[in-house]
């Protein structure tokens, strides 16, 4: 019997997730400010090193004559080059083992080579939550990094309330669900996160339409969604957590908020569909609307 107790808790660490790097990106906005007391906390917790990452965009210099552009890209270096300063002054990092990386170029293939580079766990991110309008013609770059990153992406968006995290306390935690590519990587994190922070876990499926079933059909569906969702636990995680199971119906997107709203959970974790070509500029997406509109910080995994 001991024996198989100890193959249960070694199953149970293999699954554990490290989170010793964390990138988190500023643009020098409160949401950006915002998203690094995040990653300054999630840092003190897991006593990881902060990748402060600023990227010069090409945007504002790009169609001008030759001397104009270099002097507006000065400009845009100075100010960059102010905007760290006044972070590290601020002393929001102190006693934090971070780096100060400034790239140029497009956001993500900047990003991308720095997540190899530096060997990355942890992407942290804010986001200011553009209309439909504005997420086709100008692209969200938070969605752009979690559709493509291969480490797991935690963005802090305009709805979280913006009070500084000094410690993360993690007391619920959400993990949404479509049993995706990335069901058991996502799995992984949520475990993993609720078993670091003695947290309560709740498992969300939804179905999209329940209209057309019967109530014995809908029963059944429940059923056989919990024991998929029971499928995703790793070994031995009945010693230390008794997570709750729902399924239920309707809009995924207003079923995810209102299972937070009833929770208070303090973080949702959910998978992220990969996508390159266009991938912030897509019409409103699920994981984008429940990152924009949720009251807590989402880690999406991508499949």
């Amino acid at each position: 019997m001991p024996q198989v107790v100890e193959h249960r808790e070694q199953q149970k660490l293999q699954k554990r997730v490290s989170l010793t790097k964390i990138l988190v990106t500023t643009d020098f906005s409160e949401v950006s400010d915002h998203a690094l007391d995040y990653a300054v906390a999630l840092a003190r917790r897991y006593d990881a090193r902060i990748y402060l990452t600023h990227v010069i965009t090409p945007d504002p210099f790009q169609f001008a004559e030759p001397q104009l552009a270099q002097a507006t890209y000065e400009k845009v270096r100075q100010a960059a080059e102010e905007g760290i300063t006044d972070i590290l002054i601020s002393g929001k990092l102190r006693g934090v083992p971070h780096e100060v990386l400034m790239e140029e170029g497009n956001v993500w293939p900047a990003l991308e080579k720095l997540i190899v580079e530096h060997e990355i766990d942890l992407v942290v991110c804010g986001t200011h939550g553009r209309g439909k309008v504005q997420k086709i013609l100008i692209g969200s770059v938070a969605e752009e990094i979690f559709r493509q990153a291969t480490t797991a992406v935690l963005t802090v968006g305009p709805a979280v309330k913006a009070d500084a995290q000094k410690e993360i306390e993690l007391n619920h935690i959400l993990f949404a669900t479509d049993f995706g590519a990335g069901a058991e990587r996502a799995a992984d994190h949520a475990f993993s996160l609720a078993q670091e922070h003695n947290a309560r876990l709740t498992l969300l499926h939804v179905i999209e339409s329940a209209a057309a079933y019967t109530e014995d059909t809908i029963a059944r569906l429940r059923e056989i969604n919990i024991a998929r969702m029971k499928q995703l636990m790793p070994e031995g995680v009945e010693n230390w957590c008794r997570p709750e199971f729902r399924v239920t119906f309707g809009s995924p997107v207003e079923e995810i908020l209102i299972a937070v709203r009833e929770s208070k959970a303090n973080l949702i974790v959910m998978g992220a569909k990969p996508r390159k070509a266009l991938a912030g500029h897509m019409p409103l997406t699920i994981a984008y609307n429940v990152v924009t509109k949720a009251t807590c910080p989402v880690l999406t995994v991508r499949g």
